[in-house]
């Protein structure tokens, strides 16, 4: 029978593992992202489920998350939240960009 400490340091490893995975991969789409001073993020509307992932890790304060209806015929959701970026303090550093779990944030020109 496996031993909880056996179970826990499999499971460290794996952890481990997978972040590293993930790092090296995000570290491949940060490289291909348009970033700097001459580029602005951008919410395409319809793919931002409102998590607001963006908006914890952006450090200029330039994404907001406002609340719109819900247009479902089936759900009745008074409240339903997207993201918008503000464009002025945006620094282009393109970290919304990865934050985002549904690709609903790119990197525009200025």
């Amino acid at each position: 029978m496996t031993k909880i400490s056996d179970l826990e340091s499999r499971r460290a490893i794996e952890q481990s593992r997978i972040r590293a995975l993930m790092t090296a991969q995000r570290a491949g789409e940060r490289a291909k992202l348009k970033i700097g001073p001459e580029h602005v993020a951008w919410v395409k509307e319809e793919l931002c489920i409102g998590c607001d992932q963006c908006t914890i890790v952006c450090d200029d304060d330039a994404i907001e998350v406002y609340p719109v209806k819900l247009r479902s015929p089936i759900l009745d959701v008074d409240i339903n939240k997207k993201a918008r970026i503000l464009r002025e303090p945006c620094t282009g550093c393109g970290l919304c960009v990865l934050a985002c779990p549904t690709d609903a944030i790119v990197m525009i020109d200025r």
